[in-house]
């Protein structure tokens, strides 16, 4: 899919955007205004857009608008530096102050039993520094915005929390799955169920559990790892009564992602229909915490449907977790193809699928057997779904299935073996998580993988386009790693074993030495080179961090580290 888009002529349109929108804040709002003549006044360098929506008000809206509304502006709209400073300091509270350091209540310097394999007593002491890391990044939300929620966009939520670290003050869906797999390894099973409770929470005040916990994110989720986090904690602490207070949240869930606008349906050459899902995000104007941002990518498009669609696809690729990446783009130079709502994305029904698997494991637990039943048969449906639409034999892989533009609103869509995006991406990979049974399968999975270039010195790159996106190449994520290397092991076959173990010593290598080099854990690294953390995209590299530490301490509780393995860059 990389055929180039040509500039839009300035033209009257029919608004084909008639997805929901969901209303936000009137604090939003006007802090995305605060954000704009903030731009204006600072200027480009060092500027985080997102900070300012993230600010709370010390006084009710109307008193902190009409002060805002009576600083005197330039003809651009810039206030000066001194004013807009003293502006902020007397209206608003600092960015920290909604979350507040908790110290969490089964924190240990050294838990009994942790990471019983790893034997290399250089490699055990980085791992406590890494499994302290957690007391840093703990965190309650304050009485402040429990009290007063209108003055906040951080949302309330009933138990402490992890954040990733650095610009993400706040929880997010799919970094959680990471960090409670690391405080499982740590032994923290009262914090992981905390951040289950509280994901809870939003599914049942939104019906979703929302890209992140602020009052801008709840017009999209992520990606739905929910039913996993329930899972793993329920496998390692058998909480029956968790379990019991999740089940009505994850069918809620389900149910999300499987009715509306993330439903599609799908015909196959032998004439059978298929129901999978997509991303699509309730909302068609900027992203609060990107206003700017999204005004300056749209403004190379002339007219307002185009601008809108943008907007739509903006916050549809958010909500994907990979934000940005070619992947999405019809031309991969230019962010203003982005076409996330038109793509069946192999990840996301991965993910479903094994929610579907989860959620009839969890009822059959607590006596749902109806339930039980009804989420089995739901997975083998969709199963055979993402091998008829999703699998490509001659690749070995499960490619992402284009929608065609012109059948937007049919009722199915025809398949065409035309649309499957034969790019090579990690997520291509990622069914492995769950279709790990068959050993033939994962053989020719594993042997597509080494042959598809993903593979790097220093762990698997995102895709092998390098767009200057931050989810392609070289950078390579900590949550990709894991589902693939997982899916490896789950197999049971030794040669994929082996490919895994190889795949999580590089990227505990890379991990070690730059934090060796610069004393924290990164959001991404560079693959391929050994030590390096990632860039590109539309913020500076963040520290911290949150999926980063668990997936570490994951691939060492699961592999462990020999004493004579070397822990440098080789």
């Amino acid at each position: 899919m990389s055929s180039t888009v040509t500039a839009q002529a300035p033209q009257p349109c029919i608004p084909t955007d008639s997805g929901p929108v969901v209303p936000t804040t009137p604090l939003v709002t006007f802090l995305e205004r605060l954000q704009e003549t903030a731009l204006k006044t600072y200027g480009h360098k060092n500027f985080d857009p997102k900070l300012y929506v993230d600010l709370s008000s010390k006084f009710n809206l109307s008193t902190t608008q009409e002060a805002f509304d009576k600083l005197a502006r330039s003809d651009n709209g810039s206030v000066s530096v001194s004013d807009l400073n003293g502006y902020i300091e007397n209206y608003f509270n600092g960015v920290e102050d909604d979350l507040v350091y908790v110290e969490p209540v089964d924190f240990e310097a050294e838990p009994k039993g942790f990471l019983p394999k790893v034997l290399n007593p250089e490699v055990r002491a980085w791992a406590l520094e890494v499994h302290s890391l957690w007391k840093n990044l703990s965190r309650r939300v304050s009485d402040g915005v429990l009290e007063q929620s209108d003055l906040h966009t951080l949302l309330p939520l009933p138990k402490p929390v992890m954040i990733p670290g650095s610009r993400f003050r706040e929880v997010y869906y799919w970094d959680s799955y990471w960090v409670i797999r690391g405080l499982l390894a740590s032994k923290m099973h009262e914090t992981a169920k905390g951040i289950v409770i509280n994901l809870i929470s939003l599914v049942n005040e939104f019906g979703f559990v929302l890209n992140g916990a602020r009052a801008y994110y709840t017009n999209r989720s992520q990606p739905p790892l929910l039913s996993a986090m329930v899972y793993d904690v329920f496998n390692r602490t058998g909480d029956m009564e968790l379990v019991k207070k999740s089940l009505p949240a994850l069918l809620k869930e389900h149910d999300f992602w499987n009715s509306g606008l993330h439903k599609v349906i799908i015909q196959d050459a032998q004439g059978s229909s298929h129901t999978l899902s997509r991303y699509y995000a309730f909302w068609n104007e900027p992203r609060p915490e990107s206003s700017v941002t999204d005004k300056e990518t749209a403004s190379k498009l002339t007219n307002v449907c185009g601008k809108t669609q943008l907007y739509r696809e903006l916050a549809s690729t958010a909500e994907s977790g990979w934000d940005f990446s070619t992947r999405w783009m019809r031309n991969a130079s230019d962010l203003t193809t982005l076409a996330s709502t038109l793509i069946l994305p192999v990840d996301l029904n991965a993910y479903i699928l094994k929610m579907e698997l989860d959620i009839a494991f969890l009822a059959n637990v607590i006596g749902e057997s109806s339930i039980a039943a009804r989420l089995m048969e739901a997975s083998q449906a969709r199963q055979k779904a993402m091998n008829s639409v999703f699998w490509n034999e001659e690749m070995g892989q499960w490619l992402d299935y284009w929608l065609q533009n012109d059948s937007k609103c049919k009722d199915a869509y025809l398949w065409e073996a035309s649309n499957q995006n034969q790019n090579a991406y990690a997520s291509n990979f990622i069914p492995l998580w769950i279709f790990n049974s068959d050993n033939m399968l994962v053989e020719k999975v594993a042997k597509s993988l080494q042959n598809s270039g993903l593979l790097q010195p220093a762990g698997i790159a995102t895709s092998m386009l390098n767009s200057g996106q931050q989810w392609d190449f070289p950078n390579g994520w900590a949550p990709l790693q894991h589902l693939i290397v997982e899916g490896l092991v789950r197999s049971g076959s030794e040669e994929a074993r082996s490919m895994a173990e190889d795949i999580a010593v590089r990227w505990i290598r890379t991990n070690y030495v730059a934090y060796m080099k610069t004393g924290a854990m990164h959001e991404k690294y560079d693959v391929q080179k050994c030590g390096e953390f990632g860039g590109g995209g539309e913020y500076v590299p963040q520290t911290g961090f949150g999926w980063s530490n668990g997936v570490v301490l994951a691939f060492l509780e699961e592999f462990g580290w020999p004493e004579d393995l070397k822990l440098g860059c080789l």
